[in-house]
C-alpha cells in the first residue's frame, strides 16, 4: 500500500521553518505602519513579512533583539528545568509504586 501523503518525511529545514515568519505584516497601527516603510524602504520592497522586520530590527537595534532573544531563552529554559523536574518526580514515584 502506497500512502505518500502520511508517509511524508520532513527535511531538518523543513521542521524548523516557522511559517508566521513568512507572513505579511499588515499595517493596522502607527507602528506597523513605521516599521513596515521603514523596512520596505530599507529592503526596496514594497510586500514586508515578518522575518524581514525581524532582520532589519536585529541589524539596526540590536539590543532589542538582544533583549527579546534572551527573554525568551530564559523561559524556554526554565521550562525544560520545570519539565525535566517533572520528569523526575514521575519516575520516582513510579519506583516506589506510588505512582497515580
Amino acid at each position: 500500500m502506497d500512502n505518500d501523503n502520511n508517509n511524508k518525511v520532513l527535511s531538518e529545514e523543513q521542521a524548523h521553518t516557522n511559517p508566521v515568519l513568512a507572513m505579511r505584516v499588515e499595517a493596522d497601527s502607527k507602528l506597523k505602519e513605521y516599521l513596515v516603510e521603514y523596512v520596505g524602504t530599507k529592503l526596496d520592497s514594497e510586500e514586508v513579512t515578518v522575518n524581514m522586520v525581524a532582520e532589519v530590527l536585529a541589524t539596526d537595534f540590536p539590543e532589542f533583539a538582544f533583549a527579546y532573544a534572551e527573554e525568551n531563552f530564559l523561559r524556554g529554559y526554565q521550562q525544560g528545568l520545570e519539565d525535566a523536574q517533572g520528569l523526575h518526580h514521575s519516575f520516582s514515584e513510579a519506583d516506589n509504586g506510588t505512582s497515580k
